[in-house]
């Protein structure tokens, strides 16, 4: 898929994005978030570009920003609070640039760290009354981990968890889930990275992005 970057001004300064083309005019768009930056977590990380491509492969233009401290993205870890109030800004930003992308079908999603930042800035979409994603979507969600305010996500958001998670076991992404009244999808044998199944994951956000 063609590729093209793109760099945005938040509160800590530049946050530098990779932005992923389908082919054609874009039926919509989606902000998918990296994992953990101190940890070696970046946009190119192997689940977010699964992401990326599946919402591609759907028509969708796809935004992969770097967090503060990563690549060229200016500023320094913030645990998910910065991170989350630079993601705020780029979605204003973004709608600036791509009105005719933003008007159309909007998918936000997550990996691991990604997922406490892509909760919460839909938790602080809703509380300001600002436009909802249709789709989100959170892999290897560790949202209790980095959890700053109250989170309430969609019935219908698509938690995707590996059964073997290293990094965060599944039964403490399912007791989250239970608290908030949402569902875990399991992937049989995989672990945190799904290692050996990003087909299946593929398959289940193409799934619920058509």
């Amino acid at each position: 898929m063609p590729t093209e970057t793109e760099t945005y001004s938040g509160p800590a300064g530049a946050i530098d994005c990779a932005l992923d083309l389908p082919d054609g005019e874009p039926a919509g768009w989606a902000l998918v978030l990296h994992p953990h930056p101190l940890h070696g977590g970046a946009r190119d990380n192997k689940v977010v570009t699964t992401i990326a491509r599946a919402c591609v492969q759907q028509g969708l233009l796809a935004v992969r920003p770097d967090f503060r401290g990563v690549g060229k993205s200016e500023g320094s870890f913030d645990k998910a609070r910065g991170e989350t109030d630079d993601m705020l800004e780029l979605v204003a930003r973004f709608r600036e640039r791509h009105p005719e992308a933003a008007a159309g079908r909007w998918v936000l999603a997550g990996f691991s760290f990604g997922t406490a930042v892509a909760a919460q800035l839909y938790a602080t979409l809703a509380a300001q009354g600002e436009r909802l994603p249709d789709a989100v979507i959170l892999a290897g969600p560790a949202v209790g981990r980095f959890q700053f305010r109250d989170v309430r996500l969609p019935a219908d958001t698509l938690l995707v968890h590996g059964e073997l998670d290293e990094v965060v076991p599944l039964k403490e992404a399912e007791d989250w889930a239970a608290g908030h009244g949402l569902q875990v999808t399991v992937v049989p044998q995989a672990s945190h990275f799904f290692h050996g199944k990003l087909i299946e994951l593929r398959d289940l956000v193409t799934q619920r992005i058509a």
